[in-house]
């Protein structure tokens, strides 16, 4: 992440006809808003006078609290070349939100990442390093632009063109985020019918959580493009895999040595890694409402395809939450399959780096791997061997979320409340509504 001067940011402003500034933010449930002002006011920008109506906002305040300020991260400058045009082109910050005394809103999902990372590097640690493999469907849309369930190939898993009919349109998703800066590791056709896979490298957490919104919108806007609908929801279509983003963790020491990697040890994985992974499985159920949010996420948690259901690790099982890609020395890491890329990642990768690092301070026996198909296993059989579902819905997971102090702590008073009660509303509007399923069974 390039370290802007305002200096700096003015040079390129009139160097690239920078006419127009958007200033993003996300809401509580991970959707980007934008404040968008011309490049004019630019000055305001940096000194903090762009105002917003809080009350609006999903997770934020009441309309009595409604008066809120946008604080630039100037290191998030970008031109945006997908929203330009003959007249200029458009630049964004992402940003922060504050209160009119000049504090951090406690309701932001990017201050309260930013508040858990002060308490990581309080514990000796440099950085949490992150990269994520986010999942997602190009859909066909119907003649008035809507969306249908309709692939946009018949492809499955690292085929090719012609199989690969999302092959032009994945190019030109790479090409845009080449322009944005982001390093595209991989790119390739999924499972699933017009199913595709994005993987960028690693960044530390903040980065990583800004660089996913700037990814999936980057990812609709050039779907539009082709005349298709990108959409990362969990289980789109029935009987067919699911959208994962398996979230890849080390930690760091303050010279950037991965410290999940011990050549002394078994496997290479070293003590504090194991601890880690400790604290991931015991507070797992706790934090599945949050890296799992919809109530879509659940069917993808099901047996029978790719997602982990149960709660273990492993060095080698893909069945497991939990795995240890092969890879050693600096790229050693735990692999964290559970997650969904509909979460907010701000809240997800929060919440991951808190049990992590109770894991490391609680200092309890390891938890063993398990080496076995788990999903041969029956339910007995996986309660006899300590190993647990994840919750199966989205009203288990927000109880086994009210019970967690730790997750109360890590998301803080304010978002935590609101969060419940955002999620038990979805439930209950979910649960009212007689589905298609029935009609057909029952009617």
């Amino acid at each position: 992440m390039k370290k802007y001067t305002k200096k700096e940011i003015l040079e390129i402003i009139e160097k690239e006809n920078v006419r127009y500034i958007k200033l993003q933010f996300t809401d509580m449930l991970g959707t980007i808003k934008s404040v968008e002002v011309p490049v004019s006011r630019i000055n305001h920008v940096f000194e903090e006078k762009i105002m917003f109506d809080g009350s609006s906002i999903e997770g934020f305040v009441r309309i009595k609290e409604a008066d809120m300020f946008l604080s630039p991260d100037l290191a998030t400058f970008l031109i945006l070349p997908l929203e330009s045009n003959e007249y200029g082109k458009v630049a964004r910050f992402i940003c922060d939100v504050k209160l009119p005394n000049g504090e951090y809103f406690a309701g932001d999902p990017r201050s309260n990442l930013k508040r858990i990372i002060m308490e990581m590097r309080k514990l000796g640690f440099g950085d949490l390093n992150i990269g994520v493999e986010p999942e997602f469907y190009l859909l066909k849309m119907d003649e008035k632009g809507n969306p249908t369930c309709n692939f946009s190939d018949q492809g499955s898993y690292f085929d090719m063109a012609p199989l690969d009919g999302s092959e032009y349109c994945r190019h030109d998703i790479v090409l845009e985020l080449e322009k944005l800066g982001f390093d595209v590791e991989a790119s390739h056709h999924e499972v699933g019918p017009g199913q595709n896979e994005i993987n960028f490298r690693f960044s530390n957490a903040l980065e990583a959580c800004d660089n996913l919104q700037t990814f999936k919108q980057v990812v609709k806007q050039v779907a539009r493009k082709h005349n298709l609908v990108a959409t990362f929801m969990p289980k789109p279509v029935s009987g067919m895999p699911g959208n994962g983003m398996h979230v890849n963790c080390s930690l760091s020491d303050l010279e950037g040595n991965n410290l999940f990697y011990d050549e002394t040890k078994p496997a290479g994985l070293s003590d504090i890694c194991h601890k880690w992974i400790n604290g991931i499985l015991k507070h797992a159920r706790a934090f599945t409402a949050i890296t799992n949010p919809l109530v879509n996420s659940y069917k993808r948690l099901v047996p029978g395809f790719e997602a982990p259901c149960y709660i273990c690790w492993s060095d080698a099982n893909r069945s497991s939450m939990i795995r240890i890609p092969a890879v050693r020395q600096d790229k050693t890491r735990t692999e964290i399959r559970s997650v969904d890329p509909t979460a907010n990642p701000y809240l997800a990768i929060a919440a991951i780096l808190a049990a992590g690092l109770d894991g490391i301070k609680a200092s309890e026996p390891d938890i063993a791997p398990v080496y076995d198909n788990i999903f041969e296993y029956t339910r007995e059989e996986r309660e006899k061997n300590g190993i647990f579902n994840l919750p199966e819905n989205l009203k288990d997971a927000v109880k086994e979320l009210k019970k967690s102090e730790l997750m109360r702590k890590t998301l803080g008073e304010h978002i935590f409340n609101k969060y419940i009660i955002a999620k038990e509303l979805e439930w209950d509007q979910y649960r009212v509504l007689i589905h298609q399923w029935e009609l057909e069974r029952y009617l």
